[in-house]
């Protein structure tokens, strides 16, 4: 079974902020492609309501999920989402289904 670790972000935008926070998150991602154990960091809008983001990001495994989280541009995000976004994140490991 995989060891990878999935973490799943649903962001609304707070009002007047959805192209600040589209700007944003479109820089994060270009920084978080980048780093070694990441494997996927996407970005999706939601089509019933353009105010909602859903980042889908994928690492190798929980260690470079935690790397991911101390690195300078994430904690630049953590430190600012507050003031663009209602954040949601979830993490979660691979399950098998039949």
């Amino acid at each position: 079974m995989s060891t990878h670790t999935k973490i799943v972000a649903i962001l609304t935008a707070r009002p007047g902020k959805v192209s600040e926070l589209g700007a944003f998150l479109s820089a994060m991602r270009l920084r978080s492609r980048a780093e070694p154990g990441n494997l996927r960091w996407d970005i999706w809008r939601d089509k019933a309501n353009a105010d909602r983001f859903v980042l889908d990001e994928l690492y190798v495994d929980e260690a470079a999920a935690a790397a991911h989280r101390d690195t300078p541009h994430f904690k630049d995000y953590a430190a600012r989402i507050g003031e663009l976004a209602d954040r949601t994140p979830i993490t979660l490991d691979p399950v098998e289904v039949d």
